[in-house]
């Protein structure tokens, strides 16, 4: 029996695998092996109940005890309450009588409460149902309560989980038992048919093979000597002595590699997988893969016994990177920090400790700036780009990137402050860029980059300034390996076709010119020690080599044996702590001790890999990262790799005060014993930050809550929320501040060259309110004279700007700064009517006093405030209490108080009658985040002025205004990128967020749980999603579901949701599919 229970899983998980969701559901019924509770939650969460309960009783009935009782119940009740929200009062009389009369014997007192329901207008008015809240809230809380009662109900125990098995495992066990047939063929063929898995296999007697073999094209490899000559060529040679080189070179018989085998054609494309030869394929959901001899099968059986303990080959951890993983490499000094190339052209930094996603940064077309005009028309019409090299610096304070159209980029990676920064941009070639390398002749740190343009370009890694140019291939170069010996640093380069020079750091051209093994198309590396070099390749034919050479006489020392001889791609490889090698091949990662020509073992790393995976160790050989299937990377870690990836687990905390006593009352027979709460997404506590006080004494800080974190519902389509994109034919870059006018009928933005855009809407046919909306594009706003509000600019270029303005409550004027004066406008006519307070020191923010709107209060770049009279031109009093300069400031008039942040993170209350300063607290910095040199923190102070809304690029927080106690806080931890801007609605009851990606969060207010999620291209055209980012939100004065957004590209979009709708809503589960 356990055998068929173990089969019935491996169905189950073959269904699921191939989307038979249907199928699967059916058979966890009808055997009761598998009780799928995120199939029920789901059902439930989408009001499905008679579905719900029919999946139910297939493994407990309403009788069978309490817990199974508890939750018939839960569920018919919740169905209940329900009905009477929608006022449909006879379905809930029917529900009443026909489902929950199963109850009443048990508890008749609480039945006769649920009766008394029916004649209420608003349940709600019943002292025990006050906070049932909206029916969504409501569901996810039931189902919170429920997965408690399912794990503790003794029939459904051990039937919630299922087993631990690796991927694919049923194809893996026909793929096992196809090779054992295979193995005991009489005649086995190295490239076997698999037709039918209805029969047992058997290969052709010998009268059909050789026909087969002949229809296949299949030829044995012949042998001939191969001639290599010095690797190192005089430093002072000339170009006569390397002729002279070449022609005393020695002959060296090299076994069955080929150098008799057809040079590559001159395809600049060579290298790609798609132009090398394939070999004849097997069914097309592969199915299986047979080894290519039995002698090689036999080996690899019992390969991972004989593999040592100080190989990584333990599956430790597994990322998903989104999009195929291209190229990677490990950080040379952080072990664990993997740098990530993909198909995409993005770049990704992953923490494998916590299999966490640190940092991600996307190409885009529109942040190219070195690229001549004909690229980027050649980039714009051809928008396919992919990652083909990233690589660290030896130090690891840099990273370089190679991309498949012209270019290089140089990043700045700043640990401390986790993000990367762009250095140098550079049009290398002419093409796809292959490969590049560092390296430090004459002490100077260089970029080698190679390409299709058939050339090795040598650049200085400041300035990006070329400093060599080597030519002399014959076709497009597909890899580089620097090194250096005794002082003299040289350069190999490899073609794609098997063409091998060897180079100094001068002017001299090529020492030495020799052809790979088969003409293969390779990558070199040495060894960590740098005494052995390497190399490993495949050629168009599909044959792949890995060989050892001797560097100091030029010719091949050992050939490894074991590679396919009929590979579709191109096999990677990597060496290891001075002994192994490890290649990537068929489907399989294949390992040699360094001093032995004969595999030593194979491993799979639980299966799931293409033909060819990519391969990186860390530095010390500890780890192992491997391209999987469906997008994955796997981590293999030996057990000092496992020392490295120790984490602690996230523990949740008590939330069993998350549901209120009242509602508890009416649940049947309650479990004891506290809810636990599940956080998912970002973070979402109430966990209190020590406020600072004046004397610098911290406050006790308050009890933890856990509270959960709801899921997030995705607008991913433009026909789910309305946008209007407001046009300009006044050319501006990006939006650093945006803000609507106080009546709500236009939005004025200001941009980072300092010029001011107002947009207005007009009253129309469309629009007869006047009011802004999506319906209808507003007008650009400006007068007749043409005059535009543009602030002065800072007369070095170079200096950082830091744009504010604030608009007067009768949006008559607006006063305003790019780094220089201060500037006070007329909005009507657009006219300057004064400048005030003149840089240095620059306003960085600025805000009406709203009782007198003759006062202001600056904030400075020297992190000082200035309380300003702008009739009388007075400084009324200087608050100093920061470190660094001011990024947020708010009044609040109901306490008679000025609020003010800084990029120091800190969060000052001062007296607005007084000018004194009261209170302060320092904004939390989230765990593994460090706030950078250029991060701001913003604040806004919600409708009732009671709470305000602090904002970082880590986080979310609500504090109280007058005690600066913070009780809630959402961070990013699961998001792959920071948030630029986030602003309150105007009824305080949400909160937008702008993410760098361009993705939209709304998140609820009570919580600071993400609701909502909207992607760019819901609310960008085509033409701009993926290249235009947000910088800043504006919420609507007067609608709650209306917020604008500044762009990076100068533009202004307004979102709200449909006005069909009226409101954010989640789609619903049939629309979604």
């Amino acid at each position: 029996m356990s055998l068929c229970k173990d089969l019935i899983f491996l169905i189950l998980q073959f269904c699921d695998e191939e989307n038979l969701k249907r199928t699967a559901h059916m058979l966890e019924q009808e055997t009761g092996y598998f009780y799928n509770l995120n199939y029920f939650e789901e059902l439930l969460l989408n009001g499905n109940w008679e579905e719900a309960e029919k999946y139910l009783s297939n493994f407990t009935v309403v009788e069978d005890n309490k817990y199974s009782t508890k939750i018939y119940f839960e569920i018919r009740k919740q169905k209940f309450l329900e009905a009477l929200d929608k006022h449909e009062h006879a379905v809930a009389l029917d529900i009443l009588l026909k489902d929950l009369k199963v109850f009443a014997q048990s508890n008749k007192e609480l039945y006769k409460e649920m009766t008394q329901l029916l004649v209420l207008d608003d349940f709600r008015e019943h002292s025990l149902l006050t906070f049932y809240g909206d029916t969504l809230s409501a569901r996810k809380r039931m189902i919170q309560e429920l997965r408690t009662v399912i794990e503790a109900n003794p029939l459904l125990q051990g039937r919630t989980r299922f087993p631990q098995i690796n991927k694919s495992r049923l194809r893996r066990l026909i793929n096992q038992s196809l090779n054992w047939q295979h193995i005991h063929c009489a005649h086995p063929h190295p490239q076997p048919h698999i037709d039918t898995l209805f029969t047992d296999h058997k290969c052709p007697g010998p009268d059909n093979m050789q026909d087969q073999m002949n229809k296949e094209g299949s030829l044995p490899p012949t042998s001939a000597p191969l001639y290599v000559s010095s690797f190192m060529g005089n430093s002072t040679s000339d170009q006569s002595s390397v002729t002279e080189s070449l022609s005393a070179a020695t002959p060296v018989n090299i076994g069955n590699l080929s150098n008799q085998a057809p040079a590559l054609e001159d395809n600049k494309n060579h290298h790609d997988s798609s132009n090398l030869k394939s070999p004849r394929s097997l069914d097309e959901n592969n199915i299986m893969q047979v080894a290519s001899s039995t002698e090689f099968l036999s080996r690899c059986q019992d390969s991972a016994n004989e593999l040592p303990v100080d190989f990584p080959r333990t599956l430790e951890r597994i990322l998903n990177v989104g999009s195929t993983p291209t190229t990677m490499d490990f950080h040379p000094v952080h072990e664990t920090l993997l740098l990530v190339g993909k198909c995409d052209g993005d770049i990704e930094l992953w923490d494998v400790t916590s299999a966490e996603k640190l940092f991600k940064s996307e190409f885009r077309f529109s942040d190219v700036k070195s690229a001549s005009g004909l690229v980027l028309e050649d980039m714009e019409k051809n928008p396919g780009i992919s990652v083909r090299q990233v690589l660290w610096s030896p130090d690891g304070l840099l990273f370089g990137v190679a991309y498949s159209r012209h270019m290089i980029r140089l990043y700045l990676y700043h640990k401390t402050a986790n993000y990367f920064e762009k250095k140098l941009e550079i049009d290398a070639h002419v093409g796809s860029v292959n490969d590049l390398a560092f390296s430090k002749p004459h002490d100077k740190l260089v970029i080698i980059s190679c390409g299709d343009d058939k050339l090795i370009q040598v650049w200085d890694a400041v300035t990006g300034a070329k400093q060599y140019t080597f030519e002399g291939h014959g076709a497009p170069v597909y890899s580089v390996c620097p090194h250096v010996k005794e002082n003299v640093h040289f350069l190999f380069s490899i073609s794609t076709r098997g063409e091998i020079k060897a180079w100094l750091f001068d002017n001299l051209g090529s020492r030495v010119t020799y052809d790979s093994p088969g003409f293969c198309c390779m990558r070199m590396a040495y060894s960590a020690d740098g005494k052995r070099l390497f190399s490993c390749g495949t050629n168009k034919n599909g044959e792949s080599y890995i060989v050892e050479w001797n560097e100091t006489e030029g010719f091949i020392i050992r050939n490894y044996h074991g590679l396919s001889k009929c590979s579709s791609a191109m096999v990677q490889f990597d060496t290891s702590s001075n002994r192994f090698l490890a290649a990537g091949d068929e489907h399989l990662i294949k390992i040699w001790d360094m001093d032995n020509a004969e595999i030593l073992a194979v491993i799979d790393a639980d299966g799931g890999l293409p033909e060819n995976p990519y391969i990186c160790f860390n530095k010390n050989g500890n780890l192992l990262a491997i391209s999987a299937d469906d997008n994955q990377i796997k981590i293999l870690a030996n057990d000092h790799g496992r020392d490295l990836l120790q984490t602690s687990d996230f523990v949740s905390g008590d939330s069993s005060g998350y549901l209120t006593e009242s509602l508890r009352k009416l649940y049947v027979n309650p479990i004891p014993g506290p809810l636990k709460a599940v956080v998912a997404g970002g973070d979402a506590t109430t966990e209190e930050a020590p406020n600072v006080l004046e004397k610098g004494n911290p406050e006790e800080p308050a009890e933890s809550i856990k509270v959960e974190m709801p899921n997030i519902s995705k607008i991913v389509e433009v026909s789910r929320c309305q946008s209007v994109l407001l046009t300009s034919e006044v050319k501006t870059n990006l939006i650093r501040r945006l803000v609507y006018t106080h009546a709500g009928n236009g939005i004025l933005a200001l941009a980072e060259d300092g010029t001011h855009l107002l947009w207005r809407w007009v009253k129309s046919d469309a629009n007869l309110s006047g009011e802004a909306t999506t319906r209808c594009a507003p007008q650009l706003w400006q007068p007749k004279s043409g005059l535009l509000m543009i602030n002065d600019l800072p007369e070095n270029s170079s200096d950082a700007v830091t744009p504010c303005f604030s608009l007067s409550r009768n949006d008559s004027y607006v006063i305003s700064a790019s780094g220089r004066m201060v500037s006070l406008y007329n909005m009507l006519i657009f006219k300057k009517l004064r400048n005030v307070m003149p840089a240095p020191p620059a306003a960085t923010c600025i805000v009406f006093y709203p009782p007198d709107n003759n006062i202001i209060a600056i904030g400075m770049d020297d992190s000082t405030i200035l309380i300003y009279n702008i009739r009388v031109d007075e400084v009324i009093s200087k608050l100093q209490g920061h470190s660094k300069r001011i990024s947020g400031l708010a009044f609040s008039t109901t306490l008679n108080v000025l609020v003010s942040c800084g990029v120091d993170t800190q969060i000052v209350l001062w007296d607005s009658g007084t000018w004194e300063k009261k209170k302060s607290t320092v904004l939390q910095i989230s765990v593994g985040w460090v706030a950078s040199e250029l991060s701001e923190t913003n604040i806004e102070l919600e409708k009732d002025q009671k709470h305000l809304l602090a904002v970082h690029e880590t986080q979310l927080a609500i504090y109280e205004t007058s005690t600066l106690r913070r009780v809630k806080q959402w961070t990013i931890a699961n998001f792959c990128t920071r948030i630029s801007h986030a602003t309150y609605s105007c009824d305080s009851q949400w909160v937008y967020a702008a993410m760098r990606d361009g993705i939209l969060l709304i998140l609820d207010a009570s919580d600071l749980a993400p609701r909502f999620e909207i992607d760019p291209s819901a609310y960008l055209p085509p033409r701009l999603s993926g290249y235009v980012d947000p910088v800043v939100v504006a919420a609507h004065p007067q609608k709650p579901y209306q917020f604008g957004l500044g762009l990076s590209n100068g533009g202004v979009v307004v979102i709200e949701p449909l006005e069909s709708e009226g409101r954010w809503r989640a789609i619903p589960a049939l629309e979604e599919k």
